[in-house]
């Protein structure tokens, strides 16, 4: 699966000289960068060769096929014409295995690594912290999250002399892809995956909470953060000192979403982060912040977990106390042998990840189950919760993006915030 380290994605070709400019004209990161357009590309004074590049780059990004970046780079050939090259010559000219050739002619764009929506189920129970209605199980009212986004993000205010472009053109082209279908059916704030019974009925699956964690059980957890949100240039700091800060100062100002992470070098936990982070640009219009949680702390681990499937902040929940919430109080916790070898949902959900090209690791605790939190700013509470079920389960990207236009919506209508505070001020 293709890095988020800038140095990584620019490799050694001709876009190399131009890192200080990215950095000074806020193009700082992966996921912004390959939002870049034509017109962003000649206000930074790019060559024909510099803009081809890019192109391949992000094509290549997208199809995680980046170990090819250097070779087609040198070959002096624009993308389309890259694309019109037939199998043989693919293999022979750069080294392309059969099946990464297929990947590359592959013009849909990147396949979908959202689950099929029937395979999630969710309750909607007891009163939430911004909707009070029955305790039965009820979806949310769809509308048009493309309209919405597109035109708060049209208000929102851009990254540092990048063009109004990018919160047009390239921001919209970008949702399109995560586009919620007319009969999609919300599954409320609280949302898990299927539980169905393993090896042939004879293993019934752990029970998870029925109701959204209160958000007394999260505003005073402790965290500590490991990394920074990854920029141009950042050197590896982990052993650096910080300062352990208390959970609500994280999304003081801002909503926040929390991805609590069962362990940073599992496959599936490495294939999440990355589907999430690479949507950054979205959340960044949204004033939306990106956080990654884990429960203990191997250096390595979180060294060769970012930035290149996480470019975000990490963070440290040494008393696992945002899982404990996760489980309605307590951990949630599955072996090996009944969590994966006879559940065949974790299975599927394992070669899922497994498609997209990601390595893996097998040091840390590998049983304790995490999820996903959107919290609002200040004190508005816990907006969504996600409970990882089975091994590998996702939210859904299209209902967290839908979730955090809300808030974006209900922020808007009662003033916006008071500060532009960030996740940056944590560095």
């Amino acid at each position: 699966m293709a890095s988020f380290s800038m140095e990584e994605f620019v490799g050694d070709g001709c876009l190399k000289k131009l890192l200080p400019r990215l950095l000074e004209e806020g193009w700082d990161d992966v996921p912004t960068l390959k939002l870049m357009n034509s017109d962003d590309m000649a206000a930074l004074g790019m060559t024909q060769q510099q803009k081809d590049s890019l192109r391949i780059r992000s094509y290549l990004h997208d199809r995680a096929l980046m170990q090819y970046a250097d070779k087609l780079d040198a070959s002096g050939k624009g993308l389309p014409e890259l694309l019109n090259l037939g199998s043989v010559d693919l293999f022979s000219r750069f080294g392309m295995k059969r099946g990464h050739i297929a990947r590359f002619l592959d013009r849909t764009g990147p396949a979908s690594n959202e689950p099929h929506s029937k395979l999630l189920v969710s309750a909607r129970r007891g009163p939430s912290p911004w909707r009070t209605s029955s305790t039965h199980s009820r979806s949310l009212e769809s509308f048009s999250s493309i309209n919405k986004v597109s035109s708060f993000a049209s208000r929102s205010s851009p990254p540092a002399r990048i063009s109004s472009s990018y919160f047009d053109r390239s921001l919209e082209q970008s949702l399109a892809e995560i586009k919620i279908k007319e009969d999609y059916v919300f599954k409320g704030i609280l949302a898990a995956g299927p539980a169905e019974p393993r090896a042939c009925g004879c293993v019934q699956p752990p029970q998870v909470t029925e109701k959204v964690a209160p958000y007394y059980a999260i505003e005073n957890i402790s965290v500590k953060k490991l990394m920074s949100e990854y920029k141009i240039g950042m050197e590896w700091n982990v052993k650096a000192k910080t300062a352990t800060v208390k959970a609500s100062e994280l999304w003081r100002d801002k909503p926040a979403v929390l991805l609590c992470m069962r362990r940073p070098g599992c496959i599936m936990c490495r294939a999440e982060a990355h589907q999430l982070y690479s949507r950054k640009p979205i959340f960044d219009a949204l004033g939306v912040q990106l956080f990654a949680i884990l429960h203990e702390h191997i250096e390595s681990e979180v060294k060769n977990f970012w930035p290149r499937y996480w470019g975000g902040v990490v963070l440290l929940d040494r008393g696992m106390e945002f899982f404990k919430a996760l489980g309605g109080g307590k951990l949630m916790k599955d072996s090996f042998i009944s969590g994966f070898l006879l559940n065949p949902i974790a299975r599927a959900n394992y070669r899922r990840a497994k498609t997209v090209g990601v390595d893996q690791s097998f040091k840390g605790e590998g049983e304790i189950k995490g999820g996903l939190f959107i919290v609002g700013s200040g004190k508005s509470g816990i907006a969504y919760q996600f409970i990882e079920r089975n091994f590998g389960d996702w939210a859904p990207i299209a209902e967290v993006i839908e979730i955090c236009t809300k808030l974006q919506i209900q922020r808007h209508s009662h003033g916006g915030t008071k500060s532009s505070r960030s996740s940056n001020e944590f560095d």
